[in-house]
């Protein structure tokens, strides 16, 4: 999978179109779960596309310490229904815990998981912080991972 990080003005029309486009596939039409998905904060993000044969299949965007958490943040976690099974969660993952440790050189990342992907990102060295909560009608929780992992 080729990662690539950008800003909100470096996305092309096409690049923009496919990460709302998988955005809407998982997160409201797979999930069943009608939520206002472009929020506005898009512009403030960089935006972490995965790419196989030039199609996108993963995204995460990532937020500066203060544009969403506390901490720097990242979120839309999605990969591709049928591109699962690969480990481009993981990939594209590591790839956005890596910008903000390099880049930003944060002591913290923070998340807000779906509660059934716990384990995932357990995994990926997040720990849960606090109680369960409802976002958009689904269990959620908060989760930290410290950046030098």
């Amino acid at each position: 999978m080729k990662i690539e990080i950008k800003t909100y003005n470096e996305l092309s029309r096409e690049e923009l179109y496919a990460l709302l486009q998988l955005r809407a596939e998982v997160f409201v039409v797979e999930q069943d779960c009608v939520y206002q998905d472009i929020d506005g904060l898009d512009s403030k993000a960089m935006h972490v596309l995965g790419t196989v044969n030039n199609t996108l299949c993963a995204y995460t965007r990532i937020f500066r310490a203060g544009d969403y958490f506390k901490y720097p943040s990242i979120g839309r976690v999605v990969v591709s229904q049928k591109e699962r099974r690969h480990g481009y969660g993981k990939q594209i993952m590591q790839a956005s815990a890596d910008f903000i440790h390099t880049k930003w050189k944060e002591p913290q990342i923070a998340l807000s998981a779906q509660v059934y992907l716990v384990k995932f990102y357990n995994e990926l060295g997040f720990y849960e912080e606090g109680e369960e909560y409802l976002e958009d009608n689904i269990p959620h929780i908060k989760m930290i991972r410290e950046t030098h992992q």
